[in-house]
């Protein structure tokens, strides 16, 4: 709950209900954080909503009381706030709510997705170096006392070991100092921030980076719609969510240039490659029928599972893969000292 670091989604998306609940009972806002304050058990929780019921009791409107708390998304304060203005302000909150639901459970999905690869690729190199720097040895200690000598890439892999052996104190030393810059750099706002706009020029649009981007525009879009704005404001809220990478940009500056000039918001969407033509076709009978918003939220719902499609058989892949390397290594590790020792005793046979 610190001031200068993110609300997660899990309570951003349980708050938001909390305060469609209390909207939907007639409780005052200020009357129901109150109540909410009484149940939260972390001091800086508490801070927080004693924060947002000071400001409440100013007179000022929900909206403001969240921007003058200065820790939610900007984007939620400016969903509210329309929500206020267009007399739809239960039902944006519980838009909000799956909205933040939506992207917690993508972010663990990611999360979950890349920690048991990560974990196998720590245990190779573990399994290879233990190899190399241990095993190896013992085996030229064996080769010694036969009177012979290892093969020569045996021998390099070992010297090298032992190099690396000989090194790991500096090894360890250097490795500590990034892992200890990049946990200080990620703690700066600033820098992490710089670092992830980074990445995201460079990978946002591309294979599943780029799904994540359109599940995150089609969320956007799914909510602003369902808070009362028009097509070409919700575009431009939803670009503010996802956008970031360069070709992702340049796709919602086509489909907003599209809508100023009168385009519907299917054509615009299919034209600026946002949305396939099967989709573009659902929003547009949606946009017939009146359930625009319906449709986009399917869309969003499809999208979504389209990206935890695409990690799943990402790492279907990679578990297998780096299995199949660490087998490979080790029996041409195993092999290289292995051989000759056979040789050697069956000519002693």
């Amino acid at each position: 709950m610190k001031k200068n670091r993110a609300l997660e989604n899990s309570y951003l998306s349980t708050f938001c209900m909390e305060l469609h609940i209390l909207i939907q009972s007639g409780i005052t806002f200020g009357d129901g954080i109150l109540m909410i304050q009484d149940d939260e058990p972390d001091k800086e929780g508490k801070a927080l909503l004693q924060l947002l019921v000071n400001s409440l009791d100013e007179g000022l409107p929900l909206s403001m009381a969240l921007k003058a708390a200065a820790v939610f998304p900007s984007y939620m304060v400016s969903m509210v706030e329309i929500g206020e203005k267009t007399g739809r302000l239960a039902e944006t909150l519980k838009a909000l709510s799956e909205y933040y639901d939506k992207q917690g459970r993508l972010r663990e999905t990611i999360k979950n997705a890349t920690l048991y690869p990560a974990i196998l690729l720590i245990l190779m190199v573990a399994v290879v170096l233990i190899l190399i720097v241990k095993v190896l040895p013992i085996f030229n200690s064996v080769f010694s006392q036969l009177g012979t000598q290892m093969s020569p890439f045996a021998a390099r892999l070992m010297r090298f070991g032992g190099w690396l052996e000989g090194a790991s104190l500096v090894i360890a030393a250097v490795v500590c100092g990034i892992v200890a810059v990049a946990v200080a750099a990620w703690l700066i706002p600033a820098v992490r921030i710089g670092a992830a706009n980074m990445f995201k020029n460079i990978f946002g649009g591309r294979g599943v980076f780029g799904q994540i981007a359109s599940s995150h525009f089609a969320s956007g879009i799914a909510l602003a719609i369902a808070s009362g704005l028009d097509s070409e404001k919700a575009v431009e809220m939803a670009s503010a969510l996802s956008g970031g990478a360069k070709s992702v940009d340049e796709k919602h500056k086509k489909c907003l240039d599209m809508l100023a000039s009168g385009t519907t918001l299917s054509e615009a969407m299919r034209d600026s490659g946002i949305l396939s033509a099967r989709d573009s076709r659902m929003l547009s009978l949606g946009g017939r029928s009146g359930t625009t918003d319906t449709v986009i939220e399917d869309i969003a719902r499809r999208a979504e599972r389209n990206v935890e499609d695409s990690i799943d058989r990402i790492v279907s892949k990679i578990e297998p893969m780096l299995v199949i390397i660490t087998s490979v290594i080790v029996g041409v590790i195993l092999f290289s000292v292995m051989l000759p020792l056979v040789g050697i005793m069956t000519t002693i046979g």
